[in-house]
Formats: structure tokens, sequence, C-alpha cells
């Protein structure tokens, strides 16, 4: 969800992307503004765009170098020894 946010995003692009359903988008949107993750921009009349803030772009440098340990322990790191 965050990734689709980067640039900005309208909610139904993100749950196209994101392959949620509507309540699901509803109440991750819900927690990642409640935390400061994502700005709600008015673009338009209805029209809002989802926007990653610089704390949710933090959270997505930290998940990617998570992820990044995981596979290297998975022995999918670039070493070629697979440890």
């Amino acid at each position: 969800m965050l990734r689709v946010g980067e640039n900005g995003a309208g909610k139904t692009e993100i749950m196209y992307s994101a392959n949620m359903s509507y309540a699901q988008i509803q109440k991750y949107l819900g927690f990642l503004l409640s935390h400061g993750f994502i700005n709600k921009m008015q673009v338009g009349n209805p029209c809002v765009t989802y926007q990653v803030t610089d704390k949710g772009g933090e959270l997505l440098k930290n998940i990617d170098s998570i992820v990044e340990i995981l596979e290297f322990r998975n022995g999918n790191g670039h070493n070629g020894n697979g440890a």
C-alpha cells in the first residue's frame, strides 16, 4: 500500500494494486493516516489522493532492509555460498 502511494494514489488505485477489498483498504488507510505514514491530499472535489510522508518513506526503507536481511538468511543472498 505504501509503495503505491509514494507518488500519490487514489483509493481505487491502491485497492487494486494491493489486491484488497474496500473494507481492508479503509482499515489500513485509517491506520496509516493515524500513525502519520501517509497524508490525505485533496486534489479536487471529491478526488482524494494519498501521499506517503517522510515517516512513511522511512518505514519503507526499514521494511526493505528487513526483507533484504531475511532473503540473505534464507540463502538468497548475493555472497554465493548460501550462508
